[in-house]
């Protein structure tokens, strides 16, 4: 025997009609109509039935009840004479074998829908990239047991070579070091935490003795771990962190610092203890970081200081470096290593550097003294701050007597983006002074390439040129080169009159330190 369905959903009166011609286009002489909702007495079910009435001489209708907050369903059930007889013969209704047929199809949407729930909590609890569990999978599990040691995996390099190579090369690589950890571990569970973390959690508890030759056992399986990746050997950078402890109070927190502890240190791994106390350091660098960031975000706490430069061979104060502070909520004085980081991290940066560079050329406008400014990368990079740099170079016209320090210079990337901007500011007759050079990975051909006019040489070459004959050779050798190519020089932290006697011998320009003044916040002797 066969039957075919029909099923039609409807949410107002206004579809009746539509519905109506549905049915009279597959109708057939032997028919039967199920209308299911969840409410028989309905404005929608009395049309719909009055309807079928008028359109169909005789229909054989069913009014099905079922679950609230559905929408009304018309199943259309057509069989032939053939189907008809074979009814009789059986002596069979074919009200029951469509309510049979119902509850079959019923029964297949509830297993379709169980497995659809079930799939979807698969998915909540899955990384989708690794297929390992992720993060809610690995805290629901420390709920639901106490005594287990938990280890976290971190990538430190993962970042950079995902930066470099792209994303698709960093997939590669996340799906590999997830396959290499189930392969090699298997008394434990594997998680994917996020990013190039991942974690485990072993079934039984280790003290801490047992704990640490655990972990450097993973260590030197993992600590060379790398990949091929069309023909490009990838090296990835390990660090792990555990804890010792019978319960999981805190314990996720608790990993994670002592994980941040090892990178910040570059160790293979940390153990944390509750006798290291790192809770209340975070507390207090949290509270310290909260203060500074209500700090930034109050107008006027951002202001520029002044430290003298002075010319060696006249005597004479020349220069001023306008130098960034922050005054916190208590009235202390911060330094910039104390309040850029946060100002980076919040998305303030910007307005600091507009703050500095506004306040100080208004204060130089007419003043006879040159003065310099710090920029950053982030400054360099900005087209906000070019854009601001360059609108005061004219509408001041003061650009011979301006300065721009560059920061970080050995770190520079884009080339290109730097030497448009000193080409740009040269115009207005602004000049670049290279600040802290000596420092990191300074050279000479860095100099060329960025057109310096200035070279400021770092103070942990100057602070030790008296004591230190290395140092002493170094600077030499920077004055010398500089002498030659016609690039001033300034030595900075020059703090005992011996070292100012040695920096003038040598033959540097400009002395900048605290034996000739410290930052001040109005010095007196600028003209306003």
């Amino acid at each position: 025997m066969s039957i075919s369905t029909h099923t039609f959903s409807l949410q107002s009166s206004t579809e009746v009609a539509g519905v109506i011609d549905a049915i009279k286009s597959v109708a057939k002489e032997h028919q039967l109509v199920h209308i299911a909702s969840y409410m028989l007495n309905t404005v929608l079910v009395h049309n719909l039935t009055s309807e079928l009435e008028r359109h169909f001489k005789k229909p054989k209708i069913a009014l099905i009840p079922y679950e609230k907050n559905r929408p009304t369903l018309v199943t259309l059930y057509t069989y032939d004479e053939d189907f008809d007889r074979q009814l009789r013969e059986r002596d069979l209704r074919i009200e029951d074998v469509a309510l049979h047929q119902m509850q079959m199809r019923s029964s297949d949407i509830e297993l379709n829908l169980q497995n659809s729930k079930q799939e979807i909590v698969k998915r909540f609890f899955t990384d989708v990239l690794t297929g390992l569990p992720n993060i809610y999978q690995l805290r629901q599990d420390l709920e639901d047991v106490s005594t287990r040691t938990l280890v976290f995996f971190s990538f430190d390099n993962f970042k950079t070579i995902n930066d470099f190579y792209g994303f698709i090369v960093g997939d590669f690589l996340l799906e590999k070091i997830a396959k290499t950890l189930t392969q090699n571990i298997s008394d434990a569970k594997i998680y994917r935490i996020t990013g190039s973390e991942f974690a485990i959690l072993l079934h039984e508890h280790l003290d801490f003795y047992a704990l640490k030759t655990y972990l450097t056992k993973l260590y030197t399986t993992f600590k060379h771990l790398n990949y091929t990746y069309h023909e490009t050997v990838i090296y990835l950078d390990l660090s792990m962190a555990s804890i010792s402890s019978h319960t999981n109070d805190e314990i996720f927190s608790k990993v994670s610092m002592a994980l941040q502890y090892a990178k910040e240190n570059n160790l293979p791994f940390w153990i944390y203890e509750d006798r290291m106390n790192f809770e209340k350091s975070y507390e207090s660098n949290l509270k310290a970081s909260l203060n500074i960031r209500k700090a930034i975000l109050t107008p006027n706490s951002v202001m520029p200081y002044f430290q003298p430069i002075r010319c060696n061979k006249t005597g004479a104060i020349v220069q001023y470096e306008c130098l960034a502070r922050l005054k916190d909520e208590e009235g202390h004085i911060l330094s910039p290593e104390g309040f850029i980081p946060i100002a980076k991290k919040i998305k303030v940066y910007s307005e600091i550097t507009r703050t500095i560079i506004d306040q100080s050329f208004a204060l130089f406008l007419d003043s006879p003294y040159d003065f310099s400014i710090n920029l950053s990368l982030d400054d360099l990079y900005s087209a906000e701050i070019y854009q601001f740099i360059l609108d005061k170079l004219k509408t001041t016209g003061i650009g011979k007597r301006v300065i721009f320090e560059l920061l970080e210079s050995q770190n520079i990337q884009d080339f290109d983006k730097v030497a448009r901007f000193v080409k740009e500011i040269k115009r207005y007759g602004a000049r670049i002074a290279i600040d802290d050079f000596g420092s990191g990975y300074s050279n000479f051909s860095f100099i060329m390439m960025i057109d310096a006019d200035h070279l400021k040489i770092d103070g942990s070459l100057i602070k030790h040129i008296d004591t230190d004959k290395n140092s002493r050779i170094v600077v030499e050798t920077i004055v010398t080169f500089c002498q030659k190519i016609g690039i001033k020089t300034t030595a900075e932290y020059v703090h005992t009159s011996t070292i100012m006697d040695i920096v003038k011998s040598i033959g540097i320009d400009y002395s900048q330190g605290f034996i000739i003044d410290m930052p001040t916040p109005n010095n007196p002797n600028i003209t306003l």
